[in-house]
């Protein structure tokens, strides 16, 4: 019998080792974030799914990128805030209408180019601890490459296209301009308002599109929506410079843009 037994211990042993070593839920290859520690993150959803990410960038605003809504479809348009886990109870989370939603005027289907989106919600967010706006980068200059930036998202975790319930996070080293830009890479295409970051198995995915990436906490860029393959290492993710856009989203807040 204690043979038995010893044998029984090593096979939950055993068992325990191989859930251990299963890879967990990720943007692609990243891992779950700590909860509400990134109080920042919005999820922006159409007739009650998650399409894109965004960011609080004041109590009535989020930043998100423009291709978000090209499906939308007439489908009403909500932002998720304080939340961790997208259907999980949370007394934190509160679901907020947008007023309006902003595209930079730019903007195009079949480009990454000026792909940003300013939504105001129809009221301030009640702010707390799990709900804050972040600073984001004003100062015009690129981000040195090798620098390590976080990323966060719901966004698509496997190659299946399996969709995350809670945050997942990832941190990513910023690529130079010149190496996105080889033909081998993305042959030219990324503008002086775009950054480039790693891709090597980890990486951002559908799902995560207007989510920030932060570097020395502050917001530097926002994931592009055009679609590509994820994880790819000779195709980088895209990343919208928001301190290129900066007269852009202040004259928006401001109310100095039409909507």
């Amino acid at each position: 019998m204690a043979g038995h037994t010893g044998h029984l211990a090593a096979l939950v042993l055993l068992g325990v080792a191989l859930c251990a070593a299963q890879p967990r839920g990720r943007i692609l290859r990243g891992q779950e974030a700590e909860a509400h520690a990134r109080p920042y993150m919005a999820s922006v959803q159409v007739a009650g799914k998650h399409v894109c990410g965004g960011f609080l960038v004041a109590a009535q605003w989020v930043l998100s990128a423009a291709h978000c809504l090209e499906d939308a479809a007439g489908g009403k348009v909500q932002v998720l805030l304080g939340a961790h886990s997208l259907s999980q109870p949370e007394p934190s989370k509160r679901l907020y209408d947008v007023l309006r939603a902003v595209p930079h005027p730019d903007s195009r289907p079949d480009t990454n180019d000026h792909d940003l989106l300013l939504l105001q919600l129809s009221e301030e967010a009640v702010l707390g601890p799990a709900v804050q706006p972040l600073r984001w980068q004003h100062e015009d200059r690129d981000v040195a490459a090798g620098t390590l930036c976080d990323v966060a998202g719901w966004g698509v975790v496997s190659h299946t296209g399996r969709r995350p319930d809670r945050l997942q996070h990832l941190l990513l080293r910023v690529i130079d301009r010149a190496t996105c830009n080889l033909r081998t890479y993305h042959d030219g295409t990324i503008t002086e308002r775009m950054m480039c970051a790693e891709s090597n198995r980890r990486d951002t995915c559908k799902g995560d599109s207007g989510g920030p990436l932060v570097c020395g906490g502050v917001v530097e860029g926002i994931v592009t929506s055009g679609s590509r393959i994820c994880g790819n290492p000779k195709k980088p993710g895209i990343y919208t410079r928001v301190a290129s856009y900066a007269a852009w989203i202040e004259g928006v807040m401001a109310g100095g843009a039409a909507a």
